[in-house]
């Protein structure tokens, strides 16, 4: 079977003229993102009163609080209950949340955490260092964060509102402020958890936290409530009365629900990119890239290291030269995005280096490079693949479609299986069911352990989500990796950096294809919209609408 020349032709025109209408689109950003700036900087008095319904470009968790992991849903709806320690804006600073300062010691062995007085739990507990030590070492060391945290070696409370951190090696500090500030490292109470599974805990349905929203109620199927805090911390906040994150099955229903103003914001893609200009020329709808800086969207494909063929690094290497990215960012994403590089993105300006590998799109070479590698072509294909696209994006289902037309134009058969979030995630993750697989992640600013343990040993847990699936082993990756944990100079740690880049990008086990462009869609009347570099898990403490 082979791709038609003159389909091929047409849908790229289509493309870049769909491209030419997302230029124009950028092109008239800048106005954007200064009417959004203009309010936040105007020293405007945030009004009072309110209900916002919000919204995201997917589906309804399987739980408010999925504790290490579950994905960008239950980020959204557990972080506006339960805090950090940290946070990152979207000016790449750290901004204190429940610790005012992370200070470490000389040799970066120990850090000493000052936590924020006089906060409370929602049941009127106080928060204090014992909350902390049992997160870092029952919660965080344990579930969501055991990679960044292997070398602690203890956690202990000076007192009531700070805690000393010990590590067997030096710990950067950037690298220890991004995990405080990371997604899933949440501070839960000790009060309520200590003694009781985390992972399998009633209370993750119905989460008691300090943040400015309280739980209300979960309505399966299609929302959850919060009600204000009125012992929030945060001095006169939040604005709102209240807040409601609903679910729309279909994009088509999240669009409609932007144009009749029942749902109020959408972040992470809410609308297909075709929808996005038309909505914004109603002059009652904004577009906005930023707050987005630490949670950069790819969409990838993984070579699983277990299956024949796909195992050979030249094997993989030729069929990166079958893949045209500038037409998957044309066609599927109506040019909204970037053709990726390499797994350090390009938006990442503080650890990126385009001095990597590259696979341009030649699919003679490819073919010239299978032959090489003893795989023929012949009657029925060189081999066969299994390509399973984990179609959670309508955007994965298409990408499927493509990637086996393109396999297929250069002698490989493919059968194409694009399935649900639970059979992808299950067949992915924790059968390695699969010979390529099409799937995402979002990396934040900070590379390890988010987006290095897609490559390493220890990034292989049978069942963890969006880990090293492929089964990849390298032990110069290893090494490389472990120094980068440990280096405390930053322009160092940074050239170790820009080695994992040269090395993942020459043995390619996973690719990042395409750098998806994330956007939010919000109504005028909302007002401090994008103020986290990851807005989708923002609490929405200073967000308020005019009247």
């Amino acid at each position: 079977m082979t791709f038609n020349p003159q389909r091929r032709r047409l849908l790229t025109l289509a493309a870049q003229g769909a491209a030419l209408g997302a230029a124009a689109s950028a092109g008239g950003f800048n106005l954007i993102r200064g009417a959004f700036a203009a309010t936040e900087q105007s020293g405007a008095v945030p009004q009072r009163g309110g209900t916002l319904v919000i919204s995201w470009g997917g589906l309804e968790p399987q739980a408010l609080l999925v504790p290490g992991g579950g994905g960008s849903a239950p980020f959204q709806t557990s972080t506006k209950i339960l805090e950090r320690l940290l946070k990152l804006d979207n000016h790449l600073q750290f901004q204190p949340a429940l610790a005012e300062s992370v200070t470490p010691a000389a040799d970066f062995k120990s850090y000493t955490l000052a936590l924020r007085q006089g906060v409370r739990w929602h049941d009127g507990q106080p928060f204090t260092a014992d909350d902390v030590v049992f997160n870092v070492t029952e919660h965080w060391k344990a579930i969501s964060a055991g990679i960044a945290l292997k070398s602690l070696e203890k956690a202990e409370a000076v007192d009531p509102h700070t805690v000393k951190l010990t590590f067997s090696v030096p710990v950067p500090a950037f690298f220890l402020k991004s995990t405080l500030a990371g997604q899933y490292q949440l501070v839960l109470p000790k009060h309520l958890y200590a003694g009781q599974p985390i992972l399998t805990n009633p209370l993750n349905n119905r989460p008691v936290g300090t943040g400015p929203w309280k739980y209300g109620n979960w309505v399966r199927g299609s929302h959850v409530e919060y009600a204000r805090n009125e012992q929030y911390w945060g001095a006169g906040q939040p604005y709102i009365d209240k807040l409601i994150v609903r679910w729309w099955g279909d994009a088509a229903s999240r669009t409609a629900a932007l144009e009749t103003g029942e749902l109020q914001v959408g972040y992470s893609n809410p609308v297909p990119a075709r929808e996005i200009d038309r909505l914004v020329k109603s002059g009652n709808i904004t577009l906005d890239t930023r707050g987005y800086e630490n949670s950069a969207w790819t969409v990838t494909v993984e070579f699983n290291q277990r299956r024949d063929n796909v195992k050979r690094r030249e094997v993989r290497q030729a069929i990166l030269h079958a893949i045209d990215r500038d037409f998957i960012l044309n066609t599927i994403y109506f040019g909204r995005g970037k053709a990726a590089t390499s797994p350090i993105f390009s938006s990442n300006r503080l650890f990126y280096s385009a001095d990597v590998p590259t696979y341009a799109f030649d699919p003679d070479k490819a073919k010239q490079l299978l032959d090489q590698a003893g795989l023929p072509e012949k009657e029925g294909g060189r081999f066969t693949v299994n390509l399973l696209a984990a179609a959670w994006f309508e955007e994965n289902a298409k990408l499927g479609q493509y990637l086996k037309q393109a396999l297929e134009d250069v002698g490989i058969a493919v059968q194409l299986d694009s399935v649900d979030r639970a059979t992808a995630l299950k067949r992915i993750y924790s059968d390695y069911n699969y010979d390529i697989a099409i799937s995402n992640f979002t990396a934040p600013i900070e590379p390890v352990p988010t987006v290095t343990q897609f490559f390493t040993s220890d990034g292989i847990v049978k069942g963890g989500a969006f880990r090293n699936a492929t089964g990849y082993q390298n032990p110069q990756m290893d090494q490389l990796v472990a120094a980068i944990t440990v280096e405390t100079d930053e322009a160092k740690r940074k050239g170790l950096v820009h080695q994992f880049a040269r090395l993942a990008s020459t043995d390619v086990p996973l690719v990042p294809l395409i750098e998806m462009q994330s956007y939010t869609l919000a109504h005028k009347k909302v007002q401090n919209v994008t103020t986290d570099a990851n807005v989708q898990g923002t609490s929405l403490n200073d967000i308020w609408l005019l009247g």
